[in-house]
């Protein structure tokens, strides 16, 4: 009886001194080869507030891409070197933890202002940033799912900052997009003989049609609407414990911040749709979905770019894949956005 009880003790301890360690446990982002290379991960001081922003290329002197997570409160910089690599050959790639996510995520920091207008700001910052640092005029922008939203309003607000607009998933009308995500997930369910979650989802239809609920992202990613050929809820427990982007306590900070930021920003784009919001860009634009994106419908991005006004434009489908194109199908991305960047003739 003694003898368990010290075992017991010692595996108490022993979880105890992993939890600490996880807690403090150094963080980083890893090298890259070459003689001109950038890997860097720091807290940077933007727009009165501390955010995490990761750095990584072959060559620092190459184009420089911003990309905006979405979420809201979902950064991608605990995973995304997994799909990136063939980007960082060509590009330098910038993410960042948007404020008051991720490890931009602060312990008793008033957040009671958190606006997409104020997170417009810090992108516009961080681009300013970002541009001195590397002597470069102008960045191309890239929004993901709730991301589009913070970048089409950053790019009708600062034309003169960017080469041009890329919305990954591009959110459009809101209540066309939920119903298409509904309609869809109760036809798959149906056809896989789930009687119980297609009556589950038609008794949400008449709270989503008067905006007060979302169609439940665990139906549409059952069904295959967010992603086909990865497992993207995998890929965020793999990248808290394996990469060394992020520690346990910057875990902590990544699910405060989703909470955070989801009870704001989603009220928000559900009352404010980008549609009425931004009618016109004075760049290129690119909208980029996967053909079975129904966390961003398909349908309600096209809609949308049939009526927004833009010197060049064009809607980009990959076939494989659903809300995340560029990681699904990350070898086609790379090679559609290197030809992209050539047509831009910068």
């Amino acid at each position: 009886m003694k003898k368990s009880i010290k075992i017991a003790q010692i595996s108490i301890k022993i979880i105890a001194l992993f939890v600490v360690i996880g807690l403090i446990f150094p963080t980083w982002t890893p090298q890259i080869k070459g003689d001109n290379s950038i890997s860097s991960l720091e807290q940077i001081e933007i727009n009165g507030t501390r955010h995490e922003v990761m750095i990584r290329g072959l060559d620092w002197r190459n184009p420089i891409v911003i990309f905006v997570h979405g979420g809201p409160g979902c950064s991608e910089i605990p995973y995304v070197r997994k799909y990136q690599d063939l980007l960082e050959k060509n590009f330098t790639i910038v993410h960042y933890d948007q404020r008051g996510s991720g490890r931009s995520y602060h312990f008793f920091e008033d957040y009671s202002n958190l606006s997409t207008d104020l997170l417009v700001d810090d992108l516009l910052a961080l681009t300013d940033y970002v541009e001195e640092v590397f002597g470069q005029t102008k960045v191309l922008l890239i929004g993901h799912s709730f991301g589009t939203y913070i970048g089409m309003k950053a790019a009708a607000k600062a034309p003169d900052k960017f080469v041009a607009y890329i919305g990954i998933g591009q959110v459009a009308d809101h209540l066309i997009s939920e119903l298409d995500s509904l309609d869809y997930s109760i036809e798959q369910a149906k056809l896989a003989g789930n009687v119980k979650d297609a009556e589950r989802l038609e008794h949400l239809r008449g709270p989503i049609e008067r905006g007060e609920k979302f169609t439940p992202r665990d139906m549409v990613r059952k069904y295959g609407g967010a992603a086909r050929i990865i497992d993207d809820n995998r890929d965020y427990y793999t990248g808290f414990l394996f990469h060394r982007e992020y520690n346990l306590l910057d875990v902590i900070r990544y699910l405060k911040g989703v909470s955070l930021s989801q009870e704001i920003l989603l009220d928000e784009e559900s009352k404010n749709n980008i549609t009425g919001i931004v009618d016109r860009l004075e760049i290129p634009v690119y909208f980029v979905m996967g053909q079975y994106d129904y966390m961003t419908s398909v349908n309600a991005a096209r809609e949308y770019f049939n009526v927004l006004e833009a010197p060049k434009k064009d809607f980009v489908i990959f076939e494989k894949s659903a809300h995340y194109p560029q990681f699904e199908e990350k070898e086609l991305f790379a090679n559609w956005l290197n030809k992209t960047w050539s047509e831009l003739g910068f």
